[in-house]
């Protein structure tokens, strides 16, 4: 081969060989091979966008899918439970409790004076409970446990003490009331009307509340060696229970007690529980507080 065939071959494999080179793995300060997709974080333009990872985040909380919220829950609110308080009527001239459920409120002091004042309900009233204070009294300020308030006058001393007595045991169930300041007197509490209760207290049943067996009869008492009697009658005044226990203090002091009693009866009835002492110089009945109630059957 010629001088000047040997260099033109030469040249042609020099030109093949770098061409051929850039399949190799390029060298340092080489530029590599050219990117055929672009960057993952630019999505591709020639076919569609896949499902973002994103789906796979936990789902909102199941609040916002709940069925629709009340008003108080739409304002962000809880709606309060409705409140219980103990009200103390007149029965036969002594202090006797009921109860009441009504909505909630912050001015509890006030909504008890409403309802003291706005007297017994009909079951109530049929065993012989009345209220001697009139409508339109309030608490004008409660500090350091002590409620202040006035009572208006009662032509009758015996009348008037009952009406504070009223007020005294009914404001006083509540904590932040300890003593009772009327008309500007000193202060008083429970135990300055507590001669104004009668020998047996009953705390529940109330008039008019259905009942079911097994019942739990409580109250106070203060009765011969402490023992409380129950009976149950049915709406034909048949005796269907009976039960006794025993208070927490003896004769000459009051204490709680709590008796427990059942019946078997095959349909809803009227019925009464009558709460008791047995006398210790005849074996009868005395000192009876009798509660008129509904009774469910039980069995």
């Amino acid at each position: 081969m010629t001088g000047r065939g040997a260099v033109g071959l030469g040249a042609s494999a020099l030109v093949t060989a770098l061409l051929l080179g850039g399949c190799g793995t390029p060298r340092s300060g080489d530029l590599g091979p050219a990117p055929t997709a672009p960057p993952p974080s630019v999505a591709p333009t020639d076919r569609p966008e896949p499902t973002p990872t994103r789906v796979a985040e936990p789902t909102p909380p199941p609040t916002s899918r709940a069925p629709a919220p009340s008003t108080a829950a739409s304002t962000g609110t809880r709606r309060a439970d409705p409140v219980t308080i103990e009200l103390w009527y007149v029965r036969a001239g002594l202090l006797v409790p009921t109860r009441r459920t009504r909505p909630a409120t912050v001015a509890t002091s006030r909504l008890a004076l409403t309802e003291l004042a706005a007297g017994p309900n009909p079951a109530e009233a049929a065993t012989g409970m009345i209220t001697l204070l009139p409508a339109g009294v309030e608490v004008t300020r409660i500090a350091d446990g002590v409620a202040t308030l006035g009572v208006p006058s009662a032509g009758d001393p015996a009348t008037r003490r009952l009406r504070e007595a009223q007020v005294v045991w009914t404001l006083t169930q509540f904590p932040s009331v300890r003593q009772v300041r009327l008309d500007g007197a000193a202060p008083v509490d429970r135990g300055d009307y507590a001669d104004l209760l009668p020998p047996i207290v009953v705390t529940g049943p109330i008039p008019g509340e259905r009942v079911s067996a097994p019942l739990v009869v409580t109250g106070t008492a203060t009765v011969f060696e402490a023992t409380v009697s129950v009976r149950v009658l049915d709406a034909a005044g048949r005796e269907v229970a009976t039960g006794f226990g025993t208070a927490s203090c003896g004769s000459g002091c009051r204490g709680g007690y709590r008796v427990l009693v059942g019946w078997r009866t095959v349909r809803e009835q009227k019925g009464t529980v009558e709460v008791y002492e047995v006398s210790a110089e005849n074996g009868a009945r005395i000192n009876t507080m009798a509660v008129p109630v509904v009774l469910a059957p039980g069995g």
